[in-house]
C-alpha cells in the first residue's frame, strides 16, 4: 500500500509541476505579445479605430492572463463552485457598478451642457492666443523706428 501512495504522490507533483510551467509559459507569450501589440499601437494615428481595437485586444488579453493567474496560482481552478461563485459575482457586481457610474456621469455631464444656460464647461470655452497681439505690439514701434530712419534718409 505504501507503493502506490508513493506512485500517486510523484504523479501529482509531475503533473502539478508540468502544469505550472504551462500556465508559465501561456502567461509569458501573452505578455509579449502585449508588449508587441502596444509598441505597434504606439505609431499609430490617436483617433484611429485600428488603435481602438488594439487596445480591445490587448484588454482582452490581460482578462485571459488574470484568469491563469486566479485559476491556477490562486487555486481556484480545483476549488468547489460555490467558492468560485463567491469570488466572480461580486467581481461581475464591482464591474456593472464601474460601468453604471460612469454611464450616469456622462448622462449629467450632457443634460447639464444642453439644458443649464448659464453653465459653460471649461473644455468647450475657446481661448484666444495672446501670443499674437504681444508680438504685434512688440513689433510695431521697431517698425515706426525703421520708417523714422527711413524717411530721415
Amino acid at each position: 500500500m505504501e507503493h502506490t501512495h508513493t506512485e500517486t504522490t510523484e504523479q501529482h507533483e509531475d503533473g502539478g509541476t508540468r502544469e505550472i510551467w504551462k500556465v508559465t509559459i501561456i502567461l509569458s507569450v501573452l505578455t509579449i505579445i502585449e508588449l508587441a501589440l502596444g509598441f505597434w499601437m504606439m505609431g499609430m494615428a490617436l483617433e484611429s479605430a485600428s488603435r481602438l481595437a488594439v487596445k480591445g485586444t490587448i484588454v482582452i488579453l490581460m482578462m485571459a492572463k488574470a484568469f491563469y493567474i486566479v485559476a491556477y496560482f490562486m487555486h481556484l481552478k480545483h476549488e468547489i463552485k460555490n467558492l468560485i461563485m463567491t469570488i466572480v459575482v461580486p467581481l461581475a457586481l464591482f464591474v456593472w457598478f464601474i460601468t453604471a457610474f460612469l454611464y450616469d456621469g456622462n448622462s449629467f455631464r450632457n443634460l447639464r451642457n444642453t439644458y443649464d444656460p448659464h453653465f459653460k464647461e471649461q473644455s468647450t470655452i475657446k481661448v484666444e492666443k495672446k501670443e499674437h497681439t504681444e508680438t504685434k505690439e512688440k513689433e510695431a514701434p521697431k517698425e515706426a523706428a525703421k520708417d523714422e530712419k527711413k524717411t530721415v534718409e
